[in-house]
């Protein structure tokens, strides 16, 4: 019955697999092929003003500083009722940059925001999250708080100075200490307003974009080259489309792209070389996700391009908001990734995992093809006690017709006794070559393994497989 349901299902999605789009008032509606029900995602068109930021006092190629100018130009365009704000061709210095509600920053061909690596320029503290904890922290190099309609688009560049952030990659006392003290406040239920993170030697970096509870978000076309901390953080985001992005970072905790607490989203045509995962789901983490009560859903990642990365699609592991109705496809990872699919949580997050998608993918070199860990705490484990034990229910993962070159493993699948996971289907995966021809499975109930093959086995891979594992 299970299996006719499924087909039942599959066949009336079947003719849904072509996106479309149509313009309604001020928004076009793009349709997103899903193998859920998923809403149309609403692209805002910007009334036809430009403001070009030279007119409000921005002055290219040299060492001055652009950000009140900048700000002024936001402004005006803000008020006069929206539209874009043209950073031209050059090499602008700026500090901050805080969008508002029906703005487009565009950044024309040639034209390089170049953002400054002094902490104070990044005061006062904004409302932000590190690592799935709502605190006050330094200001994203591009932030946006409660904001509506606002997009990056045109083909330039955001390019942070990254001396003294690189600085700032090590994890010394101050700074676990200071990780310490936010965990213990986000698990007693201490008010954000009184979560100050930057202070001292905390060195909590931030993000290069961060867009905070917003709604209608376009990012499109735009190149970036470094971030201090994740890259692009969509947090608490309603509907939206990120196309076209050519990025790469590589320092600590460069993530590509983490959807956190966002639902009805698109990600298409993007490139992505990472120091760390490449596209990410996340769902908060412990008490402070049970408080905010809101899942990650509704994502479809299509036609990427990932040049490295540590995982292709992560999925945690904050991720105590619940996260469901993911859906990547005709996606390559021409060179390595760590792995291909990744469920990673642990015995502190509580929440579901469910309903997760993954299709014609084509890959190189990696660990492993599809793993899930329900054990993973990091430097968490010894730092910080266990408040709460919530286990996290995992059910409904399918992945389908994925080629890939080496791998230690094609599977490694570890559920918690507490709460075994639950249906997973592995469906026409091929590895040309394997350095172990066992795959793991624990706790694992409904397990469909079908036409899953490997070339051959070839144990002298294993060290240059092994050299990809890295701890964080």
């Amino acid at each position: 019955m299970i299996k006719l349901i499924r087909c039942l299902w599959a066949m009336l999605l079947t003719p849904l697999f072509l996106s479309c789009t149509s313009t309604t008032g001020n928004y076009r509606q793009v349709d997103v092929a899903a193998p859920f029900p998923m809403e149309s995602v609403r692209e805002f068109v910007f009334p036809k003003r430009d403001f070009c930021i030279t007119d409000y006092g921005a002055v290219a190629d040299t060492a001055r500083d652009n950000t009140q100018a900048i700000a002024a130009t936001i402004e005006a365009c803000h008020q006069a009722g929206g539209g874009r704000v043209v950073v031209p061709c050059g090499m602008w210095q700026t500090g901050p940059i805080h969008l508002r509600n029906n703005v487009n920053l565009y950044l024309a061909d040639g034209a390089t925001l170049r953002f400054s690596d002094n902490p104070e320029h990044y005061l006062p503290a904004v409302m932000t999250s590190w690592e799935g904890m709502e605190c006050y922290n330094y200001s994203p190099l591009i932030y946006a708080y409660e904001c509506e309609n606002i997009a990056i688009t045109g083909s330039g560049t955001l390019q942070p100075r990254m001396d003294t952030w690189k600085t700032w990659f090590g994890r010394p006392e101050p700074h676990m200490e200071a990780l310490k003290q936010l965990y213990t406040m986000a698990s007693t239920d201490v008010p954000v307003e009184r979560r100050q993170m930057a202070v001292g030697e905390n060195h909590l970096r931030p993000h290069l974009i961060h867009l905070n509870r917003c709604k209608n978000v376009l990012l499109d076309g735009f190149k970036i080259r470094e971030s201090p901390f994740w890259t692009v953080h969509l947090y608490m985001c309603d509907g939206g489309i990120v196309r076209n992005l050519d990025v790469k970072a590589h320092g600590h905790n460069n993530d590509g792209i983490d959807l956190e607490m966002s639902r009805n989203f698109l990600v298409e045509e993007c490139r992505f070389d990472q120091g760390d995962d490449a596209v990410v789901i996340k769902a908060g983490r412990n008490r402070d996700a049970w408080r905010l009560n809101m899942p990650c859903e509704n994502i479809v990642i299509r036609n990427c391009t990932i040049q490295k990365g540590h995982t292709l699609l992560g999925i945690g592991s904050e991720i105590s908001g619940g996260i469901r109705n993911v859906y990547m496809h005709d996606c390559v990872a021409p060179a390595d990734v760590h792995r291909l699919f990744f469920i990673k949580t642990n015995h502190r997050r509580g929440a579901f995992v469910e309903n997760i998608h993954m299709e014609n993918i084509k890959t190189g070199s990696a660990l492993s093809v599809m793993e899930i860990d329900t054990d993973v705490l990091y430097q968490w484990r010894k730092l910080v006690p266990t408040y709460e034990k919530r286990i996290t229910r995992i059910a409904g993962i399918h992945l389908n017709n994925i080629h890939c070159s080496e791998a230690k493993k094609i599977y490694e699948l570890k559920g918690d006794e507490r709460l075994p996971v639950k249906g997973v289907e592995l469906k026409n995966i091929h590895v040309d070559c394997v350095a172990d021809s066992t795959n793991v499975v624990k706790h694992v109930e409904e397990l469909l393994v079908e036409n899953v093959t490997y070339g051959r086995v070839d144990e002298t891979i294993l060290p240059e497989l092994n050299r990809y594992i890295t701890n964080k």
